[in-house]
């Protein structure tokens, strides 16, 4: 039976496409699963056959790792240049969609706050 080895949930193309490129390359054979039409299910890639899955789980957690270790490289350059996307930069470019963040983060506090306000209430 297959078994799911990368949810393609908020993937990158570029690394789908480096799974599959390390799947073929060490002859792991693979099938995908596209998303389904209501975004219920994003899809993923699976590997066919069980008993190559140990190897490719190996493999995607190399991968994965080289991956992170990239990104944190990345990200540290860029704070070392000073050109890291800050909240200010977002707040400059998309002010209505952090007004709106903001104004949800409160609503969500307040209705998690209500019951704990009303109970205090009544024992008041």
């Amino acid at each position: 039976m297959a078994k799911l080895l990368l949810n393609m949930r908020m993937v990158p193309d570029d690394e789908a496409d480096e799974v599959r490129a390390f799947l073929d390359a060490h002859a792991i054979g693979f099938h995908e699963t596209l998303p389904s039409r209501w975004g219920i299910s994003y899809g993923g890639i699976w590997v066919s056959d069980d008993a190559d899955f140990p190897k490719a789980r190996r493999l995607m957690d190399e991968y994965q790792a080289r991956r992170q270790a990239q990104a944190r490289e990345a990200r540290a350059r860029e704070l070392g240049e000073g050109r890291a996307e800050t909240l200010r930069d977002v707040a400059r470019a998309e002010p209505l969609r952090v007004v709106a963040t903001v104004a949800g983060i409160v609503l969500l506090l307040a209705l998690v706050a209500l019951p704990v306000l009303l109970l205090w209430r009544a024992w008041a």
